[in-house]
């Protein structure tokens, strides 16, 4: 049995807003979920449904096999970090750590030993005496983290705690939260907009999209097998390229070229006169005309050099995309080039129902 199981869950506001619709997961023991999608996707209603900030408008929440819609958040045994760290600026970080239980009433010997125990995981033990308006961003945050685990509760629920630091301290405290999770073991639930906390920290993905669940799979698996355009789009940076085409005889007009679409469209019968997206991921490209590719000509607009790679953006007729190459074979401007993607790394989508075509 699943250590956390929601079926058929939506929220529906007094106002009649329909923020998540018919939300179905089964969360394990242990596990790292990650929500993910644009603002106002529901992915923060679902985590305050989870947390019992949120009333539940129909479908059913169960916690270790026991229906928790009805319960209180301290009764389903959960603890929150929020976006804005929500410290008691009054208390030292030593008190911020220990007030949770301190309002349980734990023994005061208790709560020193768990205080240093978290504060020592969490690089915290230098500051204990400090005032949060004395703490970094980072830091602050990582109290933050630290006031949830020292509670031995069994969900974690953290919404886009990482959103308000600078790059440098994202990297870092992405990393922190990876290795407390593996510390503790904990089961965690994680809200972000940020595709990169979510690639790097999950077990397994959701994506959603207007409150609906679009996919859900290992970061991997969300990768490589997408199930529809939005996913595709939304999982890569750069985002997957598309172009828009007609299926004619199995064939198709892309960027002035007709290409045979047939290692792609097993059933190209289906799709006569039908549009689809025909997809490709920026990585997948390989400068100038090789063989086994779809190949393409293209005018260079701009260029992006980002260290390690080069964002290349190029026109074609009645096309555009993104190339990323190594800044070592990085074209220069305004060039006229020839760029190849290989037949097996490419993607189709039904234009109509925008699901990927197997």
């Amino acid at each position: 049995m699943a250590y956390l199981t929601l079926n058929g869950i939506n929220k529906i506001y007094p106002n009649g807003y329909h923020a998540v619709h018919d939300f179905s997961l089964e969360i394990e023991k242990g596990e790292f979920i990650v929500f993910v999608g644009s603002s106002g996707c529901g992915k923060s209603t679902t985590l305050r449904m989870i947390a019992g900030l949120e009333n539940i408008s129909s479908g059913e929440m169960l916690i270790n096999g026991v229906r928790a819609n009805e319960m209180g958040p301290r009764e389903r045994e959960v603890a929150m970090v929020f976006q804005s760290y929500a410290l008691y600026p009054q208390m030292t970080v030593y008190d911020n750590l220990g007030f949770g239980l301190t309002l349980q009433g734990v023994d005061e010997d208790v709560i020193d030993k768990k205080v240093r125990e978290v504060a020592g995981i969490l690089g915290l033990t230098d500051y204990l005496d400090r005032m949060p308006r004395a703490l970094s961003g980072g830091q602050r945050q990582r109290v933050a983290v630290g006031r949830a685990i020292i509670r031995k509760v069994g969900i974690f629920l953290m919404d886009e705690p990482l959103s308000n630091l600078d790059a440098k301290q994202r990297v870092t405290m992405r990393s922190e939260i990876a290795q407390i999770h593996r510390q503790t073991g904990a089961t965690t639930i994680y809200v972000t907009h940020d595709q990169v906390e979510a690639m790097t920290l999950a077990d397994r993905i959701v994506i959603m999209k207007d409150g609906y669940i679009q996919q859900v799979g290992t970061p991997k698996e969300l990768y490589f097998e997408p199930v529809n355009l939005f996913v595709a789009g939304f999982i890569g940076e750069p985002p997957m390229n598309f172009i828009r085409t007609t299926v004619r005889g199995g064939k198709a007009n892309m960027a002035g070229v007709t290409y045979d679409l047939s290692p792609n469209l097993n059933k190209a019968a289906e799709y006569e006169g039908k549009d689809v997206y025909f997809g490709f991921r920026p990585e997948d490209v390989l400068l100038g005309k090789q063989e086994g590719c779809y190949q393409f000509q293209a005018d260079v607009e701009l260029t992006e050099m980002l260290g390690d790679n080069t964002n290349v953006y190029v026109n074609m007729p009645d096309a555009n995309a993104i190339l990323k190459v190594t800044p070592y074979e990085a074209p220069k401007m305004d060039e006229h080039i020839w760029f190849s993607v290989p037949t097996e790394r490419t993607y189709l989508f039904d234009a109509e129902t925008e699901m990927v075509i197997k």
